[in-house]
């Protein structure tokens, strides 16, 4: 891994400012897969999904729960109970999380009550890439099904026997076996044999990020999801510890950042050998370590939460409570060196859909939240209104809006 001084403003500049431009080749293949499948439906979903080489019947594309089932009882007992650890851990956790109503008395004769409103049916979308990826299922469905959501639709494009499992776990109403862009544009306008959802959840790669943010005016996304990202901020420790940390977030994506931040260059240089070490030519962490990877050496405590913040990564280990309380933007921070970033991926109950790009400075990771909206109702009596409303006819007033005005003096 290249080290860099924190002095090397060009340096750190480049390493920290994200290229968020999307392809425009991926745009225009997703642009077309949508507006195809909003035209021709059930009949596009399956025309792309063969170009594309995924395995989808003639008929219907629902993996039917028989199947689910078989699937879950052919797993290895050991596999069974850490998906249940897991959804257990993550429903506990998404519990807390929840949006409550409330009323409020504001003055006598002026109530406002807020209601909490889950959305009807969303759908989740599970990658069927390289590795099967049940964990993603059960960090996108769980959070919908504790917010109250009635039908909770997953798209994956290979649903693995692990995946059907966490589906079963999880309360998943459906599973589709469609996925890519033409997945994303059937859950959000609706086939006939798929039926339109209110939000899409879930990571993907280039053309499913694409057509999430195509789609995003007409359907509600979770995020903005680009490439995994790690920053971990020590100044002492096991060396080995830290640098399998940056291994294990960097073999997610060739694109993935892994970045150690440090004021030793003792800690430094021992990181970087290891890593070195580690990294096989077979290594799926072997592009991103050597285009993304970086340890930046700081002057002191202070420009190093300074630079972690400005990173705001999707990921942050940190050496202690003392160093996170400087943090203000990271999606989710692990204290100590006992809290491997990799058991968040998994079954410490965190949600690991989490925000990337930067996006840390504005919203934090995938909960109940996620999956309601919220609004208000508002009552105002005779009292009440006498109480408020010469205010809001003199703020109306102002404002130069007469009829605003009128409409409440008119009731006083």
């Amino acid at each position: 891994m290249r080290i860099i001084e924190s002095t090397d403003s060009a340096a750190l500049t480049r390493l920290v400012t994200r290229d968020l431009a999307r392809d425009p080749a991926v745009l225009r293949t997703a642009s077309r897969i949508v507006r195809d499948v909003r035209r021709r439906g059930d009949a596009a979903v399956r025309d792309w999904s063969r170009r594309f080489g995924d395995t989808v019947s003639s008929g219907d594309f629902e993996v039917p729960r028989r199947v689910w089932r078989s699937a879950a009882d052919g797993l290895a007992r050991e596999v069974r109970q850490a998906i249940r650890l897991a959804a257990r851990n993550i429903e506990r956790v998404a519990d807390r999380q929840r949006l409550e109503p409330f009323t409020i008395d504001v003055r006598p004769g002026v109530t406002i009550r807020q209601r909490v409103q889950p959305f009807d049916r969303v759908g989740c979308y599970v990658p069927g890439g390289r590795h099967p990826l049940p964990s993603t299922l059960l960090m996108t469905v769980i959070p919908a099904r504790v917010a109250g959501v009635r039908e909770v639709i997953v798209a994956c494009p290979d649903p693995a026997p692990a995946v059907l499992c966490a589906a079963l776990e999880a309360g998943a109403t459906r599973v589709l076996r469609i996925g890519g862009a033409q997945a994303i544009a059937a859950l959000a306008y609706g086939t006939t044999t798929i039926a339109r959802v209110s939000k899409i959840a879930g990571p993907g790669n280039a053309w499913v990020a694409a057509a999430k943010e195509l789609v995003s005016a007409d359907c509600g996304i979770d995020l903005h999801a680009g490439p995994s990202e790690i920053v971990v901020w020590a100044d002492a420790g096991r060396f080995d510890w830290i640098a399998a940390d940056l291994l294990a977030q960097a073999e997610h994506d060739p694109a993935a950042r892994p970045i150690l931040v440090t004021r030793s260059r003792r800690l430094a240089r021992a990181v970087a050998a290891e890593v070195t070490r580690r990294l096989t030519p077979m290594s799926p962490a072997r592009t991103s370590i050597r285009r993304n990877g970086a340890i930046i050496v700081s002057r002191g405590r202070r420009e190093s939460s300074d630079i972690v913040n400005r990173i705001a990564p999707e990921h942050l280990v940190c050496a202690n409570a003392k160093d996170a309380s400087l943090i203000q933007a990271a999606g989710t921070i692990f204290i100590g060196p006992w809290s491997a970033q990799a058991a968040g991926d998994y079954t410490t109950g965190s949600n690991h859909v989490l925000p990337t790009g930067g996006a840390a400075r504005f919203r934090g990771g995938l909960s109940p939240a996620d999956f309601v909206r919220t609004f208000t109702e508002q009552t105002v009596t005779r009292r009440g209104l006498r109480a408020i409303g010469p205010a809001a006819a003199t703020l109306a007033d102002a404002e130069g809006l007469t009829e605003h005005a009128r409409s409440i003096r008119i009731r006083l």
